[in-house]
């Protein structure tokens, strides 16, 4: 547990979160919600609440929280995936949220810091993240990090209608034709 002062001189402390932080980790899913972010369309927050708990079991992955007293104000994903020929071993920081109300505390810089050691003694190179378009403001404090780079990502969601006899099938071969005429309302 990493036990540090804010810049605005309240004690966080910064841990890896266990089995017993899942509900309230869940109910801070919604800080990623709300806009400018938007919820996913399949969030089951049942799903969501078993895939934390296998996260925190898996050694190549940690969910880190943030809490000043008994209050969670702070969380972060981070996950070892690839290694890139080009790269090297990336991690990949998934989720990092702080409460509203604790914004522009030192708190997301406490959590991508202890992310960034967590990733370094696991011999990660380099860690990214993906950030949507519309949050400006998250994109303000990464840029305050000094990122070494920018880049734009781009992301596909998967189903079983994407293959048909194992091979992958073209947007347009998806595509149902519309019933009828052909003429479409």
């Amino acid at each position: 547990m990493l036990d540090v002062t804010a810049p605005d001189s309240t004690r966080v402390s910064v841990r890896t979160a266990e089995p017993r932080d899942v509900a309230g980790l869940l109910d801070a899913y919604e800080w990623l919600f709300a806009a400018p972010g938007t919820r996913p369309d399949d969030w089951d927050v049942q799903a969501a609440g078993a895939r934390l708990l296998e996260v925190m079991t898996i050694e190549q992955c940690t969910v880190l929280v943030a809490e000043r007293g008994q209050d969670l104000v702070g969380f972060c994903t981070a996950y070892l995936d690839i290694i890139s020929v080009r790269f090297g071993r990336r991690c990949w920081l998934e989720d990092l949220a702080v409460h509203p109300a604790h914004r522009s505390t030192g708190i997301g810089a406490l959590l991508l810091g202890q992310a960034k050691v967590w990733a370094a003694r696991r011999r990660a190179d380099h860690m990214e993240l993906d950030s949507a378009l519309a949050r400006t403001d998250a994109h303000r404090f990464y840029d305050r990090h000094d990122p070494s780079w920018h880049s734009l990502c781009f992301g596909w969601r998967l189903s079983r209608a994407d293959t048909v006899g194992g091979a992958v099938q073209p947007a347009a071969a998806r595509t149902a034709a519309p019933a009828g005429n052909g003429e479409q309302s």
